[in-house]
């Protein structure tokens, strides 16, 4: 015996295909409200059969009483007949098509996996996807069938065809994207990342692409197109979700060894060439980027120094040229000045003894100039010591009653004041050394106070640094 939908050979006593699941009908089954209207029919018309005859027949044609009534008997046999034949067309008819709808193969085919029969159930579900292929509702079952018995690969093979792009405009974007969240959860349980990649690198709805961002490896981006510019520019790499950036910047192809991008890279003058790459928290990796940038920059003019090197015997101020748009540093331990040595606010007091100077002007883009340097010599013949005018101003704060003793003790606080050598400074015509004053609150960390006072170089002779109303230094006496 053949199976009447799919035509496959079955054994004469099956009542369901095995292939297919379609139920065999050797006597039509009928559903129960369609087996009682027609069993009513049938009583109704039986009941019309079984009525006497009542009619009249006149005594004086007996001849043709017999025929008359033998040719009505027949037509209304005819008549019955014809009507339970219509009457069975009909209820076929309604049960053909009730057992054809949609909802009639999913409730079979749920019945079916009720009692543990999926693999008939997914082929009833296969035969109805033939006549509605735009019902994802079966496809969603066909899945979760072949999901519990652990058949992933046919799961998804069923899910595809949602998602498919050719067939997704046939259901609606709610069901499109729940085929997504499942065809991602098979994939996220067998740890398949590189599929859920692709999977989303080639879905176009873009709310499914957002839910699911974070197992996706997108190229990095790059702030700045690339090009030539005349200024420094910050270039910041950033990736579509967590995960780590690699890069290099000679054009050589990044791995997992390269720098891993932290903070922006800040590209001055000069040619750059940089590849990148993206490893998300899943461990899939991106494709690479390579990006060439070209920075030309004007360098700024060397500080122009306005003393030259050399001796000099009295107290000078060192004066630097500032060039607009430009931060001028200086450092006198012979190390090479930057951003972070010691910037040039104004005039410098010539230290004593030998001094190696070396200045930069620095631009806003962050592009130094070349170095200038100076060494300058500072000798005062008949000058005082530093370490006597550090005495000496000792002395004159403890006679006004200001210290109690050498030691630096004050009556109006704990701790202790002590005294250090700065420069030495021009005030009007004559050269005074300049001496700091610093506290120490018994803890040995020495903090600088708002005092500076003076020692006249020749004399010895102490006062406190002062300025008068056009903002020129005055020594004030002690």
């Amino acid at each position: 015996m053949k199976c009447p939908n799919c035509g496959h050979e079955m054994p004469d006593d099956h009542l369901l295909c095995d292939h297919c699941g379609e139920e065999i009908q050797i006597v039509p089954d009928f559903e129960p409200e369609i087996e009682n209207s027609i069993t009513e029919t049938l009583s109704t018309l039986a009941a019309q059969q079984e009525e006497p005859d009542v009619t009249v027949i006149e005594e004086k044609e007996p001849v043709f009483v017999g025929s008359k009534h033998k040719k009505g008997r027949t037509l209304r046999i005819i008549f019955t007949f014809g009507i339970l034949i219509l009457a069975a067309f009909v209820s076929y008819s309604l049960y053909y098509y009730h057992i054809h709808t949609v909802e009639y193969q999913i409730s079979r085919a749920e019945s079916l996996a009720e009692s543990g029969a999926y693999d008939q159930a997914i082929a009833c579900l296969e035969a109805a996807y033939k006549e509605y292929p735009q019902e994802a509702q079966i496809l969603f079952l066909e899945a979760d069938y072949y999901y519990l018995q652990k058949q992933d690969g046919a799961a998804l093979s069923a899910l595809m065809k949602i998602v498919d792009k050719e067939r997704s405009q046939r259901y609606s974007e709610e069901d499109v994207e729940e085929a997504y969240g499942k065809i991602v959860t098979i994939y996220a349980n067998q740890e398949a990342y590189g599929q859920i990649n692709e999977l989303l690198r080639n879905c176009e709805n873009e709310r499914v692409v957002s839910r699911f961002q974070s197992y996706l490896a997108m190229e990095p981006e790059f702030s700045y197109v690339e090009g030539s510019y005349a200024e420094v520019i910050p270039l910041k790499l950033s990736s579509n979700t967590s995960g780590t950036i690699y890069y290099t910047m000679d054009g050589t192809k990044p791995n997992k060894n390269s720098q891993v991008y932290t903070a922006p890279l800040f590209l001055e003058t000069g040619e750059y060439t940089i590849s990148a790459f993206f490893v998300n928290d899943y461990g899939i990796e991106s494709g690479i980027v390579t990006k060439s940038y070209v920075i030309n920059l004007a360098v700024p003019n060397a500080p122009e120094v306005e003393l030259y090197s050399g001796e000099y015997t009295e107290a000078t101020m060192i004066a630097v040229e500032t060039v607009e748009g430009c931060k001028t540093y200086y450092t006198t331990d012979e190390s090479e000045p930057t951003a972070d040595s010691v910037p040039y606010t104004g005039p410098i007091p010539m230290p004593l003894g030998k001094t190696l100077f070396k200045f930069v002007n620095i631009s806003s883009e962050g592009i130094a100039s070349e170095v200038t340097t100076r060494t300058f010599t500072l000798r005062l013949r008949g000058s005082i010591s530093t370490e006597n005018a550090v005495t000496n101003l000792v002395n004159r704060l403890i006679a006004t009653g200001y210290l109690q003793d050498s030691s630096g003790h004050n009556p109006r606080q704990n701790g202790t004041f002590n005294y250090q050598f700065s420069s030495v400074l021009k005030v009007g015509e004559e050269d005074y050394y300049t001496i700091n004053e610093y506290y120490d609150d018994g803890t040995g960390i020495l903090s600088r106070t708002d005092k500076v006072f003076l020692v006249q170089v020749y004399s010895g002779d102490p006062a406190q640094l002062g300025y008068d109303e056009n903002g020129n230094f005055v020594a004030n006496p002690i």
